[in-house]
């Protein structure tokens, strides 16, 4: 007889017999053929702004550029709050052996055991039972506000990678919502959505890790999609370096390189003063300031990226070659999953993009044994975790959101090796037990909710099953696309603006009235956020 194999390593693709060959590159990224690389290429402002000679910018002494960037009212970083989320293609599970999602009355309204064991739990490891093992005596871990089950390994690599404060200033909440399986088709991806809500970055307005329209594995709803955001792609530190080229300035340090952008403003400036403006309106005095305020910007691009290494993970004590960094440099330099978290959640959090999508592979892991998906949520918990507690180190507040195309089911068999832990294999796929879910880092403090038990939307029937009649986006994509941007907004205090930001892209919701929207939005305006605007910490 042939012995099977225990389990997958966490790259090590999947080849399931009831599924046919990979060929598209969805199927190639879902069933871990492919990487679900990311890569940064753009063209830089700077690059041609700076191409020109500038032999006379001498005759202009330069104003303080903190004064022209308040006098321009230009935000620091992208303004917005960063938002990060990760697309785990195949079909991975999220509710209950991960995040908890009960009944009606919230997450511990707990399902019957046979439900808990669809989701993966065995009768022994059910919440709600005694456990020697946990701080609460029972299966369930609320460090981090939001319930998630004791033995979680997305909740063990969050904790492997955050300190003690950060968590003390995270919460989140949990969305009972059924996808489709093994589908890019799923209209999944917020971050069209994210970017109407006003999120944009001082290089990119988007990044993702994959040459599609959405930056990652499923798609973002048709009506949002605009081709002018359309998300840059994302793959290692050195292609996150060839975004900013300021010319050549030969032995000119970062601050003479600024007076001279500065410099150009005032010339340019005093050269549109002289020129005449023909509009046929009033707006001429308006113009001319946004053409000079869009030098100030530039110049505030150069004094905030000196130079390309300093957009480098790699260059980051705080990331890698620390005394305490978040990856170790065998862990950087070994896991391309880090490699490539690392990349995008520097670019979003230090506010050179808006919004970034890091998409996994390898989350098809129906693979009849429970080791190969505990391994995988392990990792993808790490990244989760190193990009909480990078926001914390900048003082940023940070929204993480998770989602996978459909999701796993199990049949009461259970995987007794090391690294299945006791728990129900994996037998194949069911979009009947979907979650998803976002955490939220306020380095002010954990957000305050909207009301008790806000932290989960929509329920699941005993069974383990979503109760599709529980929400409006239990069984809309699309609409809970809606619902993440709602809850975006609600962070900066403008949920009341959600209609009119859709109206004027031409767009419509289905989230229902005031009260409906009301009661799909977990927290109010985060501490760190005044006017809409994240302010410093």
């Amino acid at each position: 007889m042939s012995k099977r194999k225990p389990f997958f390593h966490p790259d090590e693709p999947l080849l399931h017999s009831d599924h046919r060959r990979p060929k598209t590159r969805r199927e190639f990224l879902s069933q871990g053929f492919s990487a679900g690389m990311g890569a940064v290429y753009g063209t830089s402002v700077m690059g041609s702004l700076l191409a020109s000679r500038v032999a006379n910018a001498q005759i202009a002494y330069p104003t303080d550029l903190q004064t022209r960037i308040n006098e321009c009212g230009i935000p620091e970083g992208a303004g917005k709050i960063p938002f990060i989320c990760f697309d785990l293609a195949g079909g991975a599970n999220i509710a209950g052996s991960n995040v908890l999602v009960g009944g009606p009355g919230g997450q511990k309204d707990f399902l019957s055991s046979e439900g808990y064991g669809k989701q993966g739990l065995p009768p022994a490891m059910v919440p709600g039972l005694a456990n020697p093992d946990s701080a609460n005596n029972e299966f369930f871990d609320e460090t981090l506000g939001l319930a998630f089950h004791s033995d979680s390994q997305f909740l063990r690599g969050i904790l492997e990678r955050t300190s003690a404060a950060t968590q003390a200033a995270i919460d989140g909440a949990v969305f009972a919502a059924r996808s489709e399986n093994d589908t890019g088709n799923n209209p999944h991806n917020p971050m069209y959505a994210i970017n109407i809500a006003g999120a944009n970055g001082e290089l990119l307005a988007l990044i993702g890790s994959r040459t599609s329209d959405s930056g990652g594995n499923s798609m973002a709803p048709a009506d949002m999609i605009n081709s002018e955001v359309r998300p840059t792609k994302i793959d290692r530190p050195a292609d996150v370096t060839g975004l900013v080229n300021v010319g050549d300035f030969g032995s000119l340090t970062p601050a003479q390189v600024v007076d001279i952008m500065l410099s150009v403003e005032k010339i340019s400036g005093h050269k549109m003063d002289l020129a005449s403006i023909t509009t046929g309106t009033s707006d001429e005095a308006l113009i001319k300031e946004k053409v000079k305020c869009a030098y100030v910007k530039s110049a505030k691009l150069a004094a905030d990226v000196p130079d390309s290494s300093s957009l480098s993970p790699e260059s980051d004590p705080d990331i890698v070659g620390g005394a305490s960094s978040i990856f170790t440099a065998e862990e950087f330099n070994n896991d391309r999953e880090f490699r490539k978290t690392a990349s995008v959640m520097k670019m979003v959090i230090d506010g050179n993009a808006g919004a970034g999508t890091i998409a996994m592979g390898g989350y098809d892991y129906h693979t009849g044994d429970r080791a190969t998906g505990e391994l995988r949520d392990l990792r993808a918990g790490r990244c989760m975790g190193a990009c909480l507690e990078y926001a914390a180190r900048r003082g940023k507040p940070l929204m993480l959101y998770v989602f996978s195309d459909g999701s796993v089911f199990s049949n009461g068999m259970t995987d007794e090796s090391v690294n299945g832990r006791g728990k129900g294999v994996w037998t194949g796929d069911n979009q009947q037990t979907a979650a998803s879910f976002f955490l939220v880092y306020n380095p002010g403090g954990r957000a305050t909710l909207m009301r008790p038990e806000d932290r989960q939307i929509g329920y699941m029937r005993r069974s383990g099953d979503v109760e599709t009649s529980s929400s409006p986006v239990a069984n809309n994509v699309n609409q809970l696309v809606q619902a993440v941007m709602l809850n975006y907004m609600a962070l900066h205090g403008e949920q009341a603006q959600f209609d009119s930001v859709l109206a004027n892209r031409g767009l419509t919701h289905g989230l229902g009235s005031v009260a409906t929207r009301d009661s799909l939005t977990a927290f109010t305006q985060l501490s760190s956020v005044q006017g809409g605007i994240v302010v410093s910490t």
